[in-house]
C-alpha cells in the first residue's frame, strides 16, 4: 500500500479541522524521506504539521487583507525543527542535554523494561520515596528488580510520579488506554458555546497581529504551540509560577517571541489576575495535566462564559479519555508505553528499547495545536462561537504510527550543528546571544519571525502589552 504524500497528509489535517479547501493557500513542499534516522515518518509528520500551521496563518492573512501568499516548507528543515531544543548555542556554546541522572530505562524483576521521568526535582524525590533507595542508577536498578513492570507503572501513577512500562504495539492496542486514544483525531475542534462572530483584527502587518494568547504551559509541546503563534505575530503572554519547576534550557528555545509573567493560582489574588487577563485574551492555551488548571476555576466552559468567543487550546499526555486520561506523562513515557520504543528497536535490529531520534510527539502536538488554534480563530470569525482545541501526545502517536513506516529509514543521520547552521538565526535574549533554528514555514508575504527574545520566567508584569 502506497504511503500518503506529505501534501495528502496536510490536506487531511485541513479537512479534519473543518476548513474549506478553498481557504488552503498554495503550499510548496520540498525534500524527501527519510529526514531523521527512524522507521517512522518523522520527516513527513514534521513537514505536514509545520505546513499546516503556516497555511493556517496564510489563510488568516487572506481573510484579513484579501492578499494571498505562498507557503513553503522543506522537509529537512521541518524535521530538525522537531529537535529545536538540541540546536541551540548561547554565547557561541552549544547547550548540553540536562536529563536527570536517574531518568531513563531499567529492567524490572519480571524482565520487562520501565522508563522513569525524574527531571523535575519533586518527581525525582517522589520516585526515590516510592523505591526506598538512594538517588543513584545502581540503587534504582536494584530497587526495581523487586518490582514487576506493570505494577510499578501503576504504583508510580497512584503516587503522582511519572513512569511507564514498555509495551509492543499489540500490547498497547489491547490496553484500554490504547483503545481509547485510537478513537482520537490528531487535533480536535469542539464548539463550546454560542457567541457572535469575532472579526479578525484589521490592523497590523502580520497574520496574528492584534490577537492575544494567554499561555500556561511548560516543557515542549504546549510552548511550541505558543512559540508558533508568536512567530506569526500574536501577542503571547506566558504565565508560570515561582513555586513550579521548569527548564531554563528549554525556555531559551520554546519561549522565543513571548513575554513572561508569574502568578500563583493557589491564591485568590492570582486567580483574579488570571481571570482579568483571560477577559482580554483571544486564546487560552494550557498544557498541564488534565484538571490542574481547571481545578483553579479555569475550565473551558467557565472561560467561555467569562469571555464569549474565546479559543481554549488544551494539551494532555493521554487525551483526557480512558483510564489514563488524567495521568501525568511526557513524550518519552508515551513513546515507551504506546509501543514506539519497542517497534523502533525491532526495525533497527537492536534490543528494545530504542527511542525516536527526537521528541516527535511533543513537537508534532505543538504544531498541531497551533494549527488547530488558528483554524478555530478562522471558524470563530466565520461561524462565531467559543471553541475548544485539543491534542494529546498519545493521540499524536497514534496519528504518526498510522502514517506508515519506512523500510530504509535508518539511512538518514542526525545532522550536526554545523550542517544545519544555514537554517539558524541569531537574536539577543534574556539569557544572552542565542543561535537557534528559524521557523521552517516560509510565508512569501508575511515571513514568520520572533520579535522578542526569550527571557527568564517572571521577567514581565502579568498584564497585556
Amino acid at each position: 500500500m502506497a504511503l500518503a504524500t506529505p501534501a495528502a497528509i496536510l490536506a487531511a489535517l485541513w479537512q479534519q479541522a473543518g476548513l474549506s479547501p478553498a481557504a488552503m493557500p498554495e503550499v510548496r513542499l520540498t525534500g524527501t524521506e527519510p529526514a531523521l534516522p527512524s522507521s517512522f515518518r518523522i520527516g513527513a509528520a514534521a513537514q505536514a504539521t509545520v505546513a499546516a500551521s503556516g497555511a493556517a496563518a496564510a489563510a488568516i492573512w487572506l481573510r484579513r487583507t484579501g492578499q494571498a501568499q505562498r507557503v513553503s516548507v522543506d522537509m529537512r528543515h521541518a524535521a530538525v525543527e522537531f529537535h529545536s531544543e538540541h540546536y541551540l548555542k548561547l554565547a557561541g556554546q552549544e547547550a548540553a542535554d540536562a536529563w536527570d541522572s536517574i531518568a531513563g530505562t531499567y529492567t524490572c524483576g519480571d524482565g520487562r523494561v520501565v522508563r522513569l521521568h525524574t527531571n523535575f526535582p519533586h518527581h525525582r524525590a517522589g520516585m526515590l520515596r516510592l523505591l526506598g533507595c538512594e538517588g543513584t542508577r545502581p540503587a534504582v536498578a536494584a530497587a526495581l528488580r523487586n518490582w514487576q513492570a506493570f505494577a510499578f507503572e501503576d504504583a508510580a501513577a497512584e503516587a503522582g510520579m511519572c513512569a511507564s512500562a514498555m509495551r509492543s504495539f499489540a500490547e498497547w492496542d489491547a490496553h484500554p488506554q490504547g483503545r481509547a486514544v485510537a478513537q482520537l483525531p490528531p487535533v480536535e475542534l469542539v464548539k463550546l458555546g454560542e457567541a457572535p462572530p469575532t472579526p479578525l483584527p484589521s490592523l497590523g502587518t502580520r497574520p496574528l497581529a492584534g490577537l492575544r494568547v494567554l499561555e500556561l504551559t511548560r516543557v515542549i509541546a504546549g510552548p511550541v504551540c505558543g512559540r508558533t503563534l508568536a512567530a506569526h505575530g500574536a501577542e503571547v503572554l506566558h504565565i508560570s509560577a515561582a513555586h513550579l519547576p521548569s527548564f531554563d534550557r528549554l525556555n531559551v528555545d520554546v519561549n522565543r517571541g513571548k513575554r513572561s509573567a508569574q502568578l500563583d493560582l493557589r491564591t485568590t489574588e492570582g486567580q483574579a489576575q488570571l481571570r482579568q487577563l483571560a477577559q482580554g485574551a483571544d486564546v487560552f492555551l494550557q498544557g498541564y495535566r488534565p484538571g490542574a488548571v481547571a481545578g483553579h476555576g479555569f475550565e473551558p466552559a467557565h472561560l467561555a462564559a467569562l469571555r464569549p468567543g474565546i479559543v481554549c487550546t488544551s494539551l494532555s499526555a493521554y487525551g483526557g479519555v480512558g483510564p489514563w486520561g488524567a495521568r501525568r506523562g511526557f513524550d518519552s513515557l508515551v513513546q515507551t508505553a504506546s509501543g514506539f520504543n519497542h517497534a523502533e528497536a525491532l526495525a533497527a535490529g537492536t534490543a528494545p528499547p530504542k527511542p525516536l531520534p527526537c521528541q516527535a510527539l511533543d513537537h508534532a502536538s505543538g504544531f498541531l495545536l497551533a494549527f488547530g488554534t488558528m483554524a478555530a480563530l478562522l471558524r470563530r470569525a466565520e461561524e462565531g462561537g467559543s471553541w475548544l482545541v485539543k491534542a494529546s501526545l498519545a493521540g499524536t502517536g497514534w496519528w504518526l504510527r498510522n502514517l506508515g513506516r519506512l523500510e530504509h529509514g535508518f539511512a538518514a543521520g542526525v545532522p550536526s550543528f554545523e550542517e544545519i547552521l544555514p537554517l539558524t538565526e541569531q537574536m539577543q535574549t534574556g539569557f544572552g546571544q542565542l543561535t537557534a533554528l528559524r521557523d521552517a514555514a516560509v510565508l512569501s508575504e508575511t515571513p514568520s519571525h520572533w520579535a522578542l527574545g526569550s527571557v527568564p520566567l517572571g521577567t514581565h508584569a502579568a498584564a497585556w502589552a
